[in-house]
């Protein structure tokens, strides 16, 4: 299987090519933090600059972790269900399902330290700028100098393979397992996995009541409680998707015709694929809305009630505020990569609706329908999730529980959000439709 495994990766390196994106970038930001601790631990910094970084790399590296196995997952789990066809004939050829584990799963490590070593570079020069924006808030002394070493290294690797290794275990375990009549033990665990995240996160959010307004912690609970909760509506995806297809299945046929048709019998087929692109979808708005508006209604509060921030307070700002950079761009790209996975791999089922009567036309419409439902769906849930950690931030911190901000934050995160899913997969299958029907048919799945 290692040989087997090898082969793979060298006659088809596109195929891969979305899961190292996806390993290079999750180990360039693990990595970027984490340098942090070397920095910190070098000799001679004062107390101050040591707790400041400190901070920015304990925090950032639990956002990090999260983000990063979340990403790497659902590439995986494309990268694998793409494979069907080629785990069906390994079994068929007398390949155990060991066998077939230990080949992707040497795969998926092979990808995660290419992309680890390929992240090397570019962590040590966002490192080093990470570190320049705490010296232009006087939260680092200037004569600090960026460090970037074993802590660094250690944790960046051992983040990325190990995400990647279990990642990689899981998909083909599902993968292996479709044919023995797995699913619905497998649809059991992911709705209490689902509905456990769903009640955790309900938790943290409700903590955050029991906290002190002036707490410097206080929008850790809120913030959390959003990343579990839109987790939890992204694991519970598939079925809430269906639910939503179930009552929209005639309307859209109505209006929309053929296009219509077959997007909803499409969707409903593959729910379960489309959770792979709800889940960044979902993430990025949450969590990029809810430490915005938290954020701006702390400094917001703050200058109402005529305070002086300290160093800590802007500490804890400039923290938030490259974590939500961080997090749009990470989840964008996530998202972006996946949806482009998925719809190349669609293809040969563009062709082969072509053929049965479908136009050009009414794929491409098909697929822009598509795009247009998941875009609504992921809104709508990572907008309550990220509701859920403002309102209960902004009931202790300002007594209000509707916030005075505007509504510019959110439409531009969405904006973002959408435009990423639409042009993505439109784009992607304009350029399969460009195929000919026969060709793509034959094209290997």
């Amino acid at each position: 299987m290692f040989t087997l495994a090898m082969s793979s990766i060298r006659r088809r390196p596109g195929r891969f090519i979305a899961t190292l994106l996806s390993t290079f970038l999750g180990a360039a930001v693990i990595m970027t933090f984490s340098s942090m601790h070397d920095t910190a631990a070098a000799p001679g910094i004062d107390s101050l600059s040591k707790e400041s970084i400190t901070t920015a790399a304990n925090v950032v590296g639990g956002y990090g972790a999260l983000l990063v196995f979340f990403a790497i997952a659902s590439t995986l789990t494309v990268n694998v269900r793409q494979r069907r066809e080629e785990i069906s004939l390994l079994r068929r050829s007398g390949a155990t399902p060991a066998q077939i584990k230990r080949m992707v799963v040497f795969e998926a490590a092979v990808v995660g330290i290419a992309g680890t070593l390929l992240a090397i570079v570019p962590a040590m020069i966002g490192g080093e700028q990470l570190l320049n924006v705490f010296k232009d808030t006087d939260q680092v002394a200037a004569g600090v100098d960026h460090a970037f070493g074993a802590i660094a290294l250690t944790f960046g690797a051992t983040v990325t393979l190990l995400t990647s290794v279990g990642a990689a275990f899981l998909a083909v375990r599902r993968a292996t397992k479709e044919a023995a009549g797995g699913r619905k033990s497998r649809g059991r665990v992911k709705t209490f996995a689902g509905v456990a995240a769903l009640l955790l996160g309900a938790g943290t959010v409700g903590s955050t009541f029991a906290m002190d307004k002036t707490d410097v912690a206080l929008m850790a609970a809120p913030g959390y409680g959003a990343i579990l909760l839109a987790a939890g509506f992204a694991i519970l995806s598939p079925a809430l998707l269906r639910i939503l297809l179930g009552a929209l299945a005639k309307p859209l046929t109505l209006v929309f015709g053929a296009s219509g048709y077959l997007t909803i019998h499409n969707m409903r087929q593959r729910a379960a694929q489309l959770s792979s692109v709800l889940m960044p979808l979902i993430l990025f708005i949450s969590i990029a809305t809810a430490i915005f508006y938290m954020q701006v209604i702390e400094n917001d509060a703050a200058d109402a009630a005529g305070l002086t921030r300290s160093g800590e307070d802007m500490s804890v700002q400039t923290l938030n505020f490259v974590i939500a950079g961080i997090i749009v761009i990470f989840a964008c790209i996530m998202l972006v990569n996946s949806l482009y996975a998925a719809t190349t791999y669609r293809t040969r089922e563009f062709g082969q609706q072509r053929l049965t009567g479908a136009t050009p036309g009414q794929v491409l419409g098909m697929i822009s329908l598509e795009s247009l439902i998941l875009t609504v769906f992921g809104v709508f849930f990572a907008t309550l999730s990220a509701i859920a950690g403002i309102v209960s931030f902004s009931i202790v911190r300002t007594d209000t529980a509707v916030p005075d901000q505007s509504l510019g934050i959110w439409l531009a995160v969405v904006g973002i959000g959408a435009v990423a899913t639409i042009v993505t997969s439109v784009g992607t299958a304009y350029r399969g439709l460009r195929t000919p029907a026969v060709e793509a048919v034959a094209l290997a799945a």
